[in-house]
C-alpha cells in the first residue's frame, strides 16, 4: 500500500485503489482515495 497526505484529515493515510499515472512532464505520480474520509489523494514519485 501507497502512504500518502489526506488534506481533510490532516495527517498521513493508507491510499485506498491507488493507481499509479503519469504527469504531462513525464514524472510518475500516485491517485487515490483516503480510507477515513474517502477524500482523493494525490502523491507524486513512486
Amino acid at each position: 500500500m501507497v502512504s500518502g497526505y489526506c488534506v481533510k484529515c490532516k495527517k498521513k493515510q493508507e491510499m485506498k485503489d491507488s493507481k499509479a499515472v503519469t504527469l504531462k512532464n513525464g514524472r510518475k505520480a500516485t491517485k487515490g482515495v483516503c480510507p477515513a474520509c474517502g477524500t482523493k489523494m494525490f502523491r507524486i514519485g513512486g
